[in-house]
């Protein structure tokens, strides 16, 4: 893990040392939870083509030539 040196409001730091003794979790657990949350909910969005093809099936390899001749099952 690398080191980063934050500057924050001291209002900021204040409400971090409230949560913290609140919640038993030290400050940097708070920041970098926070960070991650952040990075997560701004990651670009997947198409949402990907899995279009999943079948469902684990199987297809070994049944290639015998499983597209057989009618669906009916969901």
């Amino acid at each position: 893990m690398e080191e980063t040196i934050l500057s924050l409001p001291q209002e900021t730091i204040a409400a971090l040392e409230a949560i913290s003794k609140q919640t038993g979790r030290s400050r940097n657990e708070l920041i970098q939870t926070a960070v991650q949350d952040f990075i997560q909910q701004n990651q670009p969005a997947r198409p949402r083509s990907i899995g279009m093809g999943n079948s469902g099936r684990s199987d297809l390899s070994q049944r290639d030539e015998e499983l597209p001749w057989q009618t669906p099952p009916k969901s």
